[in-house]
């Protein structure tokens, strides 16, 4: 579905990828694991227009998508989900929802937003409630329902358990989960490298802009270095 190869991208003067290659298949779960800074943001908001590559290639089913806006992007089927959540404080929690179906002209929005009322029903009890009001766990929720709301192909991920409470981060996992089993291709960024590979099909390990590891979930967690760096394990 997704292929991204040789993927230079700086800040300034700042060489944040260098020569980044990875790839997605339709219906999986990949994980993208490494310590702050090492340029898992930087990927996300590459992959979705925010960042322009200055070498590389970036297809999705085969169409390119260096030098496409972000809004064409999103309409050609995905949809990121940003770090610290970045929802419209003011506007209330239907009003977000609504504003993820911002390009479509269909006639599938209401279906949709019962299916994101499906998914989160705390978000339907709350729909008329101003978002900024809402607990951090509510708003990441409606961080990621907003994105399905453009009933994107592939939904990009980073760091939805950021700041949650344990409880909710099973949650939130959980529903992730079940986001994908409903068709939904998934690129996650996650600190919590135990939790994401444990919903994660395939995973790349990034430091200082390259792959430095890949392969199976399961092959990851069962990795010495992995184990060491990321997982608390000696």
């Amino acid at each position: 579905m997704l292929a991204v190869r040789g993927l230079h991208v700086y800040y300034g003067e700042i060489h944040a990828l260098k020569g980044l290659t990875l790839a997605v298949e339709g219906e999986e779960i990949v994980a993208l694991l490494g310590p702050n800074g090492a340029g898992k943001s930087t990927t996300l908001k590459t992959l979705s227009g925010l960042l322009p590559p200055r070498e590389g290639r970036i297809t999705l089913l085969g169409e390119s998508l260096v030098g496409v806006p972000p809004h064409e992007i999103v309409r050609r089927g995905i949809a990121h989900v940003p770090e610290g959540r970045r929802i419209f404080n003011r506007l209330t929690v239907l009003e977000n929802l609504e504003m993820g179906a911002y390009i479509r002209r269909d006639g599938g929005i209401a279906q949709d937003l019962e299916r994101v009322f499906a998914l989160f029903p705390r978000l339907k009890e709350r729909k008329a409630q101003v978002a900024g009001t809402l607990s951090g766990g509510e708003q990441q929720m409606l961080a990621i329902g907003r994105a399905l709301m453009a009933r994107p192909r592939l939904l990009l991920l980073d760091e939805p358990s950021m700041g949650l409470a344990p409880v909710l981060v099973e949650q939130i996992f959980e529903t992730v989960r079940d986001i994908n089993r409903q068709g939904t291709t998934i690129l996650l960024v996650e600190q919590n490298a135990a939790m994401a590979l444990s919903v994660a099909h395939r995973g790349y390990v990034l430091e200082t802009g390259a792959i430095m590891l890949s392969g199976a979930a399961a092959e990851l967690r069962e990795n010495a270095e992995v184990r060491r760096a990321y997982l608390g394990e000696s």
